[in-house]
C-alpha cells in the first residue's frame, strides 16, 4: 500500500527576503469622518459661545477705566489711562460700600442656611423610608415650579406681621426659603448615589444619625455641597425682586438694588463710568467664586452619572 507523504519543508534562505502580503488598504470607515466633522462642528458653536459671553465681560471691564467722554467718543477702544478714580466714586460717592456689605451679609447668612438646612432635609428624604416620603419631596419639588411673583403680596404681608420687613435678618429667612427647593432636589439625589457601607459601618460602631450625617455623610457630600452652593450664590446674589419688595429701607439696600438707583439718580446726567464700575464690583465675586470652584462644581453635577 502506497502513502502519499508531503514533502518538507524547504527552508528561506537567510539572505533571501522574504515578501510579505498586505492586506488591502480600504477607505477610512465614515464614522470616523462623520465624528471629525461633529467635533469641528461642535468646537466651531463653543468658540462662538465663549466669544458672546467674553466679550461683553472685557468690555465692562474696560469701560470702568474711561470717562465718560471716552464711553461715547470711542466706546471699542482701548482708554487713555486708567481712571480708578470711577471705583474711588462708585465706592464711596453711590455707596457702594454699604450695599456690598449688606449683600455680603444677607446671601453669606442664607448661603450658610440653606446648605445646613438642605442638606439635612435632602439626607433625610434619600436616606429613610417613612410615611409621607414622598408627599415631602414632591412638595419641595412643586416649590421649584411656583412663580415668585405670586408669592409677593402674601409674603410682603407675612413678613410685615413678622416684624422682619427691612431688616437683614428677614431677608435671610426669606431667601432661606427661596432657595430650599432646589437645594432640597438637588441634594436628594446626589445622597442617593452614596455609599451605605460607610454609614452602616458608623452604626455598627455605635455612631448616632447626628454624628453619621455630620462627620461621615456631610463630607461625602462635599462636591454635591459646592455645586449647589455655587448655583444658590448666583441666584441670591442676582436677586432683585425679593429685596425690592422687601427691603425698602435705604440703608439696607443689597447691591442690585444698589446699581439701580445709581442708575437712576444721575437723571438725564448718567454717570456712566462710575456705573460701570458699580457693575464690575458686582460682578467680580461671582466670577471669583466660579473660577475657585469650578472643578468642584462639574464633579457634583457629574457624580450622580458616573455612579
Amino acid at each position: 500500500m502506497k502513502t502519499t507523504e508531503s514533502p518538507a519543508p524547504v527552508p528561506a534562505e537567510p539572505d533571501v527576503p522574504v515578501a510579505k502580503v498586505d492586506s488591502p488598504v480600504g477607505p477610512p470607515p465614515k464614522e470616523k469622518k462623520e465624528g471629525t466633522t461633529l467635533n469641528v462642528f461642535s468646537h466651531g458653536v463653543l468658540v462662538i459661545w465663549a466669544i458672546l459671553v467674553v466679550m461683553p465681560l472685557l468690555w465692562a471691564v474696560m469701560t470702568s477705566f474711561k470717562d465718560d467722554n471716552s464711553i461715547f467718543s470711542s466706546p471699542w477702544s482701548l482708554p487713555d489711562k486708567l481712571h480708578f478714580d470711577n471705583w474711588a466714586r462708585a465706592w464711596t460717592d453711590a455707596n457702594m460700600s454699604d450695599y456690598f456689605l449688606n449683600t455680603i451679609l444677607v446671601v453669606g447668612g442664607s448661603l450658610v442656611g440653606t446648605l445646613v438646612l438642605g442638606s439635612m432635609a435632602a439626607y433625610v428624604l434619600a436616606r429613610f423610608d417613612f410615611p409621607g416620603n414622598r408627599f415631602i419631596y414632591y412638595l419641595f419639588v412643586g416649590g421649584m415650579s411656583f412663580p415668585i411673583m405670586l408669592a409677593l403680596v402674601p409674603l410682603f404681608y407675612v413678613v410685615n406681621n413678622m416684624g422682619l420687613l427691612n431688616t437683614i435678618h428677614g431677608l435671610i429667612l426669606v431667601y432661606i426659603a427661596y432657595s430650599l427647593p432646589f437645594t432640597v432636589f438637588f441634594l436628594t439625589a446626589f445622597f442617593r448615589t452614596l455609599p451605605t457601607s460607610v454609614a452602616e459601618a458608623a452604626f455598627v460602631d455605635g455612631a448616632s444619625h447626628t454624628r453619621t450625617f455630620f462627620q461621615i455623610m456631610l463630607p461625602m457630600a462635599k462636591p454635591g455641597l459646592i455645586s449647589v452652593g455655587i448655583f444658590n450664590f448666583l441666584g441670591q446674589w442676582n436677586q432683585y425682586m425679593l429685596p425690592t419688595v422687601l427691603n425698602t429701607d435705604p440703608d439696607k439696600r443689597v447691591l442690585t438694588q444698589g446699581l439701580v438707583q445709581l442708575a437712576a439718580s444721575q437723571g438725564y446726567k448718567g454717570d456712566w463710568s462710575g456705573l460701570f464700575a458699580g457693575l464690575v464690583m458686582a460682578m467680580l465675586p461671582v466670577l471669583a467664586a466660579y473660577i475657585i470652584f469650578q472643578r468642584q462644581v462639574v464633579q457634583g453635577l457629574t457624580a450622580g452619572a458616573l455612579k
